[in-house]
């Protein structure tokens, strides 16, 4: 199977690109639904989670509360380290799983940590969507409502904008209106048939 990774920072529309693979017909694996399933209520990752943080971390129906646990790990580096060492493998192991289902084409790996994690090693192509600095901000803070000194300790989490283009086979530039992604899209689409064809 040839594997894509599709990355990129935090608003820069990843989603958006990888919504318009899916609606032709590309299995999509998601790093971010991989990092939900693996702490969903009863599975190891949340009891660790719990038991490392407190049920405080908890919301009244057992679940995870995000929100908190956002504000926790990216004001605490070594809390978000301890957060990565106990789900990365987790999660990792679910994206093995679900890749190893897909039928499409060529598959698709949406992560944003892809480049920063051994994620990489899993894609034969990696495609960054890249967008402008401020208009990262902007998206984030208007789509999650989340403070802008919150978005930049996120964005200080990912990799710098310009080592994620520098690993990059293919970058879409995404700073234009999304109503004209779809033509960037399309290229995209048939150059990944053709790559994946002639693997």
């Amino acid at each position: 199977m040839f594997v894509v990774g599709i990355t990129g920072g935090i608003g820069s529309g990843k989603s958006a690109v990888t919504s318009r693979l899916a609606a032709k017909g590309i299995d999509i694996v998601d790093a971010d639904i991989a990092a939900r399933t693996v702490v969903e209520p009863g599975t190891p990752g949340l009891a660790a989670i719990a038991a490392h943080f407190g049920d405080a971390i908890l919301q009244e129906d057992g679940s995870l509360n995000r929100a908190a646990l956002r504000e926790r790990v990216f004001s605490d580096p070594d809390q978000r380290h301890w957060l990565e060492q106990l789900t990365h493998p987790l999660i990792g192991e679910e994206i093995h799983r679900q890749l190893s289902t897909a039928q499409s084409p060529y598959a698709v790996l949406s992560s944003p940590l892809l480049l920063e994690s051994s994620q990489h090693t899993l894609a034969d192509c990696i495609v960054v969507v890249d967008v402008p600095e401020a208009l990262q901000i902007a998206r984030t803070m208007a789509r999650d409502n989340n403070s802008e000194d919150l978005v930049r300790r996120i964005m200080a989490a990912q990799l710098p904008r310009d080592k994620r283009l520098e690993g990059a086979d293919i970058i879409i530039d995404n700073s234009t209106p999304l109503d004209t992604l779809d033509e960037r899209v399309n290229a995209l689409h048939e150059d990944l048939l053709n790559r994946a064809s002639s693997r």
